[in-house]
């Protein structure tokens, strides 16, 4: 993949991230990519939907298997600007999504590289390929500022 597209599809990602943070969301956001075209987007929306399950990967991840009519995002790319928790790592490995390419690094929440690691678990049946620090700086900014007018 080329650094141009994998700047492009992170800068969307980020814009999904900015979305929520002015609806009052965590600023997440996330896109599923399949064969070069964006199949799922999601921005954070626990908050306003009364969801708990309601996190950026989970909803990219709906939209992108109605678009596919399967529930198995087999050759799909998962772009996030977080680090996924453990409840996103497990749907995305029940999805089978091939490549996770993540922004900023979640040492408190992440399980991907920190936490419970969830795909270097021996009972884990998926483990797709990861690739973090793509726009690190620009998502924990966004996280960073966002917190900061919270406190």
């Amino acid at each position: 993949m080329s650094l141009t597209k994998a700047r492009e599809y992170m800068e969307i990602a980020l814009g999904l991230a900015t979305a929520a943070a002015e609806d009052g969301e965590v600023p997440v956001g996330a896109i599923i990519v399949k064969d070069g075209v964006i199949i799922g987007r999601g921005a954070n929306r626990p908050i306003g939907s009364h969801d708990p399950s309601a996190h950026a990967e989970i909803l990219a991840m709906r939209e992108a298997a109605a678009f596919l009519g399967n529930d198995r995002l087999v050759g799909c790319d998962l772009w996030v600007t977080l680090e996924p928790c453990a409840m996103c790592a497990g749907a995305i490995a029940h999805a089978r999504i091939a490549r996770i390419y993540f922004g900023a690094d979640d040492p408190k929440g992440g399980a991907v590289v920190h936490g419970p690691r969830l795909y270097e678990q021996p009972t884990v049946h998926h483990r797709p390929e990861i690739y973090g620090g793509i726009a690190a700086d620009e998502s924990a900014i966004l996280l960073r500022d966002f917190f900061a007018t919270r406190r």
